[in-house]
């Protein structure tokens, strides 16, 4: 068994296959994290994805009788970690349930008046015994019913779906992993699941003192258990701000290598010009590894050939994929080539204008093939970028 504190367990489950998550790539798995916290009373805080709940069960079962558990908190209705609730419900025939007020609502939708649910708001607690539940509303965190579970006096903060990582492993723990990797992870996650999100967890991190709470272990629903969680609530405060430094991220696709060529050229005139630069081809690199890079990036560059007047399909879904994460303080702009008759440059940029973000003008968009003198063109109009970024204020 796994004691985050005394007397809280970890009793969740390790997804050692899962390689796509809401479409963005998982190439290390992932954990679906449950804890079980022992006291007079006992209370089991989320469950696991429904095809996991023996896993649950079982590691419940090394420490008490599923049966005897007397409440079960859930912070979140995705099935990630409500999957497997009604049958952890069958086991536990007496467990009272707490969650949001909007949790209510949907479990009363799926189930009906099935069990007795009681829902509590921010500030609301549930005695155990020498422990305390309190409960912290966070909606839209990332859907409207989630909230956090905080123990005291333990000091440990249940946080649903907020400062995780998909992460599938032995290790329980940050001190057990590497810190850069660790830190990566939990970048690559905030970026794809959490950044439309950021206003309010600015404001979620502002009203913390008034709170009254201090966290000494932050523990996720996903990924490894933060023991030291100054390090990733800074980092969220950076990234809720879209913080970046002089970086570019060039994303692209290519169908007779024309447009690759000009992302490559591109991408030498933005190094020569003194900045980092990402380079992605979109049919060879997940959607989710560019964002993760556009996350702290000053700049992003979408490259695509024209295809029937318009995107190729690989950039559509791309922008598409960018559009609803919502990236906020990036300079952007595009460019593609064409053969008989244009239209996929002047697709991306008015994608970009959706998303209300500051465009690098003017786009760059040629006949193929490119010629010796478009080579510097295209050399020429990465430096500019990277002047741009190098002069932009953050």
């Amino acid at each position: 068994m796994i004691e985050v504190s005394k007397g809280i367990y970890w009793v969740g489950a390790i997804d050692w296959e899962i390689r796509d998550f809401h479409g963005y790539a998982t190439p290390k798995g992932t954990t679906y994290n449950a804890y079980l916290i022992v006291d007079e009373k006992v209370a089991l805080v989320d469950t696991v994805k429904e095809p996991f709940r023996d896993e649950l069960l079982s590691r419940v079962g090394e420490i008490v009788d599923p049966a005897k558990i007397d409440y079960v908190i859930v912070n979140h209705l995705e099935r990630d970690h409500f999957g497997s609730f009604a049958q952890v419900m069958d086991v536990a025939k007496n467990a009272k349930v707490y969650a949001s007020g909007r949790g209510k609502k949907g479990i009363e939708e799926v189930y009906g008046e099935r069990w007795d649910v009681t829902a509590v708001k921010t500030g609301d607690t549930l005695g155990l015994g020498k422990r305390t539940l309190r409960f912290v509303e966070t909606p839209m965190l990332h859907w409207p019913d989630s909230m956090f579970t905080y123990v005291e006096p333990d000091r440990v903060l249940i946080s649903s779906d907020a400062f995780g990582q998909h992460v599938a492993g032995s290790q329980r723990f940050d001190r057990e992993a590497d810190p850069h990797a660790l830190m990566e992870d939990a970048k690559t996650y905030y970026a794809n699941i959490l950044m439309p999100f950021g206003t309010l967890i600015q404001g979620l991190l502002a009203k913390v003192p008034s709170l009254n709470l201090a966290p000494e272990i932050i523990a996720p629903d996903h990924g490894l258990i933060w023991t030291k969680p100054g390090t990733i609530i800074d980092a969220y405060g950076r990234w809720s701000k879209f913080e970046a430094r002089d970086k570019v991220v060039i994303a692209y696709d290519t169908m007779w290598e024309s447009t690759g060529k000009m992302a490559h050229l591109i991408a030498r005139g933005a190094i020569d010009g003194g900045v980092e630069v990402k380079l992605f081809h979109l049919r060879k690199s997940p959607y989710s590894e560019a964002v993760t890079e556009i996350q702290d990036a000053k700049a992003f560059i979408i490259g695509s050939p024209t295809l029937n007047n318009g995107l190729f399909p690989t950039v559509g879904g791309f922008l598409y994929y960018l559009k609803g994460l919502k990236p906020k303080h990036k300079i952007a702009t595009a460019f593609g080539s064409y053969g008989w008759m244009g239209g996929a440059v002047k697709e991306i940029v008015a994608r970009l204008k959706e998303m209300e973000l500051e465009l690098a003008e003017p786009a760059l968009d040629l006949r193929y093939p490119v010629t010796k003198q478009q080579e510097q063109e295209c050399i020429e109009f990465g430096r500019k970028i990277a002047k741009q970024v190098k002069e932009a204020k953050q």
